[in-house]
Protein backbone atom coordinates (compact mmCIF):
# COMPACT_ATOMS: atom_id res chain seq x y z
CA UNK A 1 0.00 0.00 0.00
CA UNK A 2 1.38 3.48 -0.98
CA UNK A 3 2.13 6.08 1.84
CA UNK A 4 0.82 8.56 0.35
CA UNK A 5 -2.66 7.01 -0.30
CA UNK A 6 -2.28 5.80 3.81
CA UNK A 7 -1.61 9.54 4.92
CA UNK A 8 -4.65 10.37 3.44
CA UNK A 9 -6.83 7.74 4.24
CA UNK A 10 -5.75 8.66 8.11
CA UNK A 11 -6.38 11.81 7.78
CA UNK A 12 -10.01 11.77 6.30
CA UNK A 13 -10.42 9.22 9.51
CA UNK A 14 -9.14 12.43 11.62
CA UNK A 15 -10.86 14.91 10.45
CA UNK A 16 -14.19 12.59 10.88
CA UNK A 17 -12.95 12.12 14.27
CA UNK A 18 -12.73 15.75 14.93
CA UNK A 19 -15.90 16.94 13.60
CA UNK A 20 -17.87 14.14 14.85
CA UNK A 21 -16.53 14.22 18.65
CA UNK A 22 -17.01 17.56 18.93
CA UNK A 23 -20.51 17.78 16.96
CA UNK A 24 -21.51 15.62 19.76
CA UNK A 25 -19.87 16.96 22.40
CA UNK A 26 -21.75 20.02 21.61
CA UNK A 27 -25.02 18.67 21.10
CA UNK A 28 -25.05 16.93 24.45
CA UNK A 29 -23.77 20.20 26.32
CA UNK A 30 -26.58 22.21 24.37
CA UNK A 31 -29.14 19.70 25.47
CA UNK A 32 -28.14 19.76 28.76
CA UNK A 33 -27.78 23.25 29.09
CA UNK A 34 -31.49 23.53 28.10
CA UNK A 35 -33.07 21.00 30.07
CA UNK A 36 -31.44 22.54 33.03
CA UNK A 37 -32.45 26.31 32.26
CA UNK A 38 -35.51 25.01 32.01
CA UNK A 39 -35.68 23.36 34.78
CA UNK A 40 -34.53 26.10 36.76
CA UNK A 41 -36.98 28.45 35.16
CA UNK A 42 -39.80 26.14 36.15
CA UNK A 43 -38.47 26.25 39.92
CA UNK A 44 -37.92 29.61 40.32
CA UNK A 45 -39.83 31.79 37.39
CA UNK A 46 -38.97 35.18 38.50
CA UNK A 47 -35.40 34.24 37.92
CA UNK A 48 -36.43 33.62 33.97
CA UNK A 49 -34.49 36.78 32.73
CA UNK A 50 -31.05 35.80 34.54
CA UNK A 51 -31.59 32.25 33.87
CA UNK A 52 -32.14 32.94 30.54
CA UNK A 53 -29.46 35.47 29.40
CA UNK A 54 -26.63 32.78 31.24
CA UNK A 55 -28.61 30.14 28.55
CA UNK A 56 -27.57 32.15 25.61
CA UNK A 57 -24.07 32.67 26.33
CA UNK A 58 -23.60 29.53 27.18
CA UNK A 59 -24.94 28.25 23.87
CA UNK A 60 -22.68 30.35 22.06
CA UNK A 61 -19.99 28.88 24.06
CA UNK A 62 -21.20 25.07 22.66
CA UNK A 63 -21.54 27.01 19.47
CA UNK A 64 -18.13 27.68 19.13
CA UNK A 65 -16.99 24.48 20.01
CA UNK A 66 -18.67 22.93 17.16
CA UNK A 67 -17.41 25.59 14.90
CA UNK A 68 -13.54 25.10 16.03
CA UNK A 69 -14.31 21.47 15.47
CA UNK A 70 -15.08 22.26 11.88
CA UNK A 71 -12.25 24.23 11.29
CA UNK A 72 -10.04 21.88 12.94
CA UNK A 73 -11.57 19.07 10.54
CA UNK A 74 -11.06 21.52 7.33
CA UNK A 75 -7.40 21.78 8.22
CA UNK A 76 -6.86 18.17 8.78
CA UNK A 77 -8.24 17.69 5.21
CA UNK A 78 -6.50 20.41 3.40
CA UNK A 79 -2.75 19.03 5.28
Amino acid sequence: MNLMLLAGELSSLGAALAIGLTGLGAALGMGLSISKALDGIARQPEADNKIRSTLILGLAFCETLAIYGLLVAILIMTM
